[in-house]
């Protein structure tokens, strides 16, 4: 996988930069859940390949945060905080050391020669962005990820109890650029942002079928602070999503079911907001939609819908 330099101009604009203590904390503790042995492993160019936090804000407290928790599985990981704003990058660098860095980057990350990616996350970010710029800023990252790597992609409310995310695989594919760092010619084509399978459309997936990745999940998380509520998931979709919860589209679908789910297991309520979550669960699988019933997510307040065939790689124009 050879090394990528970055343009020296950041790809992308300014987030709000807004934050708070512990925002991504059930972020982390998902990715810790679902895949530690990525945050763990060092073989081959793993040995040198970083977590990068995309967009951590007005200050460095997210990354540091993250730096804390990650560590507790891999001492020597390294951690990288981009931001596309100068003064936000330079109130971070008084927290850099050996293992944590603090760069300006955009969606064309700063890697250094023989820096490699293991794990993204960006979150509140692409939310802010048009929906046309999803695709290109994805496929724009898969050029630095590692073949297996992750990206965890999605959007929180201000504190952070309540977030939705898209967990999408690095593919063994090389990418949109060449050796030499030239992007592929031609204008990104139109996208269809459902997929079926086996004759049925699984709900939900408005997902492009984009060059390096395949979507393994949506992943929907809540604390139970705030209750139970499967509306307020809708509020904080990620940016690929938002703006499709109508009528014929999968995810419209998919939320119809979940609230009949809720509508149809609202007894379970005496019992707490944790069983009536884990209840409407498996009655959204007994619906037919692939949802994780392992109960080391669903007692944490982690909905996985599974994406039982994941988007597969498209040209998107010659070199």
């Amino acid at each position: 996988m050879p090394y990528r330099r970055a343009s020296k101009k950041p790809e992308g604009l300014p987030t709000r930069g807004k934050t708070a203590a512990n925002r991504l904390r059930r972020a982390d503790n998902f990715i810790l859940l679902y895949e530690p042995s990525l945050l763990s492993r060092m073989d081959g160019w793993f040995a040198n390949s970083m977590f990068v936090d995309l967009g951590y804000g007005f200050d460095a407290r997210t990354t540091l945060e993250s730096a804390s928790r990650f560590r507790r599985v891999n001492p020597n990981l390294k951690i990288l905080g981009v931001e596309i704003d100068k003064e936000r990058v330079a109130a971070a660098l008084p927290f850099a050391d050996d293992k944590t860095f603090f760069r300006l980057g955009g969606f064309n990350l700063p890697l250094q020669e023989g820096e490699h990616v293991r794990l993204i996350r960006a979150f509140n970010v692409l939310r802010q962005y048009e929906e046309k710029d999803v695709a290109p800023a994805y496929e724009r990252l898969a050029q630095y990820v590692l073949p297996g790597g992750l990206m965890i992609e999605g959007t929180s409310n201000p504190f952070g109890s309540v977030w939705c995310a898209n967990v999408a695989r690095r593919t063994e594919s090389d990418g949109l650029l060449s050796n030499t760092g030239n992007r592929r010619s031609g204008e990104l084509k139109e996208r269809d942002w459902r997929l079926e399978t086996e004759n049925q459309r699984l709900g939900g997936l408005a997902l492009s079928r984009l060059e390096g990745w395949r979507f393994e999940a949506l992943v929907f998380s809540t604390n139970f602070r705030l209750g139970f509520d499967v509306d307020e998931f809708q509020t904080i979709l990620p940016k690929n999503l938002i703006h499709r919860v109508a009528r014929g589209e999968p995810i419209y679908d998919f939320f119809e079911a979940w609230k009949r789910s809720a509508m149809e297991t609202s007894a379970m309520k005496t019992y707490g907001m944790r069983q009536w979550f884990i209840a409407t669960a498996e009655l959204l699988a007994g619906k037919g939609y692939k949802v994780n019933l392992q109960r080391k997510f669903l007692s944490k307040g982690f909905l996985l819908w599974l994406f039982e065939q994941a988007p597969v790689l498209e040209q998107t124009g010659g070199r």
